[in-house]
């Protein structure tokens, strides 16, 4: 086996795995499933699933990666697995393809609203009632830039540019050395907007909402709906944790790493609560249902346009939801190249082709079908929504759910607990928990959070 490339620093290492798992599903997912499941509850759940089921899944999948030293399905054939075994490697492979071929049409929809911010245009033409017209007004806004046919899919390939360039520059010079830049960038524009949200008027009951918890609200669908959100925000199941730790140098204690991660990715999510809920409340937009696209690309919209500097805020807004789309993008494409170039033995630039080059139809295919195409309808969905559905939906959890049974019982025998003590040269206490939690709760309850999206 060839010399696998290696992080090279632990910041860069912890900046990349962050920026793998910190993207769209913590700045606009959670404080809409936040919204909906009750506020303060739901954050104590989400942070009860990420600390307890979300690490030691997390810790499962880099000890994988980093001793099998390849991709998804290269981990499990280094290690020994019997051929069917690959195919939990094949399925996060083809989960996050698919994936990346709408996620990167929303990559483009960012990209779009922070360059309308630059210039100007997403706040004209507004009428001098600005009151009754504001949520008209970036509604039919979003409605027209996502429906549109040419608009988007320029802005699509635009993304697809930008992560194509910066994986052909490799794990060091591309992945580590972008996320050393936008990790710090991130964090930044983050507390910025939180001093800015926390100064509104009514922020007092905004941060009542989101950290008072009212346990009357919480259900069994509010836990499971935490429990979903931890997982995808972890990017849990997609090949991109078994990815990245192939590159983690063999003195990575991965157990921390993994604390290291979750704490941060959580922060991110929580910081986004302390950002919505007091802004929102402020101007009175609770009524409005703060779910998905609606949240970030009209209800936010709204408040920065009530208050001075609105162009400002802005542009630093759509900067941080290019940064998070990046971000999560170049991580899911990361899954397919290092699979092309480990299977195939490709130079990287030619792996890198292979995976994105077709998205250019794929992810136009995915655009389309929101707009003139969206009468092509399957099962009652459109293109996106299906593959959204189909993949986020049942083959993360159904890998997952069987990535947890390999290495929780069929992986080496001693393998897991080496890769946790790097050789016996670190003590970790923490192995037995961790190893219970994998074998028997993480299983079962992740098979009930996609029972549940079946029911739903």
């Amino acid at each position: 086996m060839s010399k696998k490339v290696q992080f090279t620093s632990k910041i860069g290492m912890i900046a990349a795995t962050v920026g793998s798992a910190v993207g769209l599903g913590n700045v606009w997912r959670f404080p809409a499933e936040a919204q909906a499941n009750g506020g303060a509850a739901f954050l104590i759940v989400y942070i009860a699933c990420v600390c307890l089921l979300g690490i030691p899944v997390m810790v499962s999948e880099f000890a994988l990666g980093r001793a099998g030293r390849s991709d998804s399905v290269g981990a499990f054939k280094n290690l020994g697995a019997s051929r069917p075994w690959w195919g939990v490697g094949i399925l996060a492979i083809t989960a996050s393809y698919l994936i990346l071929c709408f996620y990167m049409v929303v990559a483009g929809w960012t990209f779009e609203y922070l360059w309308q911010s630059i210039s100007g245009g997403l706040f004209q033409p507004i009428s001098d009632n600005v009151s009754q017209t504001l949520n008209s007004h970036y509604t039919n806004k979003m409605n027209s830039f996502i429906t549109e046919s040419v608009n988007p899919l320029i802005n699509t390939y635009a993304m697809i540019l930008i992560n194509l360039a910066v994986l052909i520059a490799g794990v060091q010079k591309g992945i580590e050395r972008l996320s050393n830049i936008l990790m710090p960038l991130l964090f930044l524009i983050l507390l910025i907007f939180i001093g800015v949200s926390c100064s509104l008027p009514k922020a007092s009951e905004g941060l009542m909402f989101f950290l008072s918890p009212n346990f009357s609200k919480l259900t069994p669908s509010v836990v499971l709906n935490a429990l979903g959100q931890a997982f995808f925000s972890l990017s849990l199941g997609m090949g991109i944790l078994i990815t990245y730790s192939s590159y983690f140098p063999k003195n990575t204690n991965l157990t921390r790493t993994a604390v290291t991660v979750s704490l941060l990715d959580l922060l991110v999510a929580v910081m986004m609560g302390l950002i919505i809920f007091p802004a929102v409340m402020s101007f009175d937009l609770t009524g409005e249902g703060l779910r998905g696209a609606t949240l970030v690309f009209v209800t936010l919209p709204e408040v920065f346009a009530q208050i001075p500097g609105t162009q400002l805020w802005a542009i630093l807004f759509f900067l941080l939801l290019t940064v998070a789309a990046l971000t999560s993008t170049i991580s899911i494409a990361e899954v397919s190249v290092a699979f092309i170039s480990d299977r195939f033995g490709l130079r990287r630039w030619k792996s890198c082709l292979i995976v994105l080059a077709p998205l250019f139809l794929f992810s136009s295919v995915c655009s389309l079908s929101l707009g003139s195409w969206s009468h092509i309808q399957i099962a009652g969905l459109n293109i996106f929504d299906l593959l959204d559905t189909v993949a986020t939906n049942i083959m993360l959890p159904v890998g997952s759910i069987f990535l947890c049974i390999y290495m929780g019982w069929i992986a080496p025998k001693g393998m897991f607990r080496s890769q946790m003590t790097n050789g016996g040269s670190i003590r970790s206490r923490l192995f037995t928990p961790i190893l219970f939690i994998v074998r028997y709760i993480a299983p079962v309850l992740i098979a009930c959070v996609l029972i549940s999206s079946f029911i739903k």
